[in-house]
């Protein structure tokens, strides 16, 4: 009688951790990550649908460990607006001059003017110098930042950054990254992405 007495209340608990387990994982219809930085994390979903070829890449880069002990380093801010408006943008990854970075592969470009999308406040998109270049570097945008949907004030082809997702949790971070000390568009102190990973 007392085996039969702990075998159920076993099972009790069993299914009561259980049901608190599944309670606590969500379920994304659409693709989400992870960016695990050394002040918190960042909940970023990637538009897989609209911008097919720059998310694939992305997700790749992410499943095959890429942007382990990777780092934000770049920053454009306003400091004279700072508080007021806080816009701008942080970039991070792999930065590299070696054309293997990382081993990852150039991601063809994908145009706004393709995909739809538009650098709104908290857009991530892939950072490129030529159209197809793109390879680990990304960044964030902190306020609407819609010149780079066309890019013409920084690459002269006009065809925009390739943006393919927006950060839904974690801007409080983003904007804490971004007010770090900073000598022109460097970050002083890069910060620590210490992985990135799929939800």
């Amino acid at each position: 009688m007392l085996m039969t007495k702990n075998y159920f209340l076993l099972l009790f608990v069993a299914t009561a951790l259980c049901i608190i387990s599944s309670c606590k994982s969500k379920t994304y219809a659409t693709p989400h990550v992870r960016i695990d930085t050394e002040y918190g994390e960042i909940t970023v979903e990637i538009y897989t649908d609209e911008a097919p070829k720059t998310a694939e890449a992305f997700l790749k880069n992410v499943a095959k460990g890429v942007y382990s002990n990777a780092n934000f380093y770049r920053v454009l801010k306003d400091e004279s607006l700072m508080e007021q408006y806080n816009t701008g943008l942080i970039q991070g990854g792999v930065y590299s001059t070696d054309t293997t970075e990382a081993g990852s592969p150039f991601i063809p470009h994908e145009s706004p003017r393709q995909t739809g999308l538009s650098h709104t406040s908290g857009t991530i998109s892939m950072a490129r110098t030529t159209p197809g270049s793109a390879r680990t570097e990304f960044f964030i945008c902190i306020g609407n930042q819609t010149q780079f949907d066309s890019s013409l004030r920084t690459n002269p082809d006009g065809l925009g950054y390739a943006a393919f997702g927006k950060v839904v949790e974690g801007m409080p971070i983003v904007r804490k990254i971004q007010s770090q000390k900073n000598d022109g568009d460097k970050i002083r102190y890069p910060v620590s992405i210490k992985k990135i990973s799929r939800l």
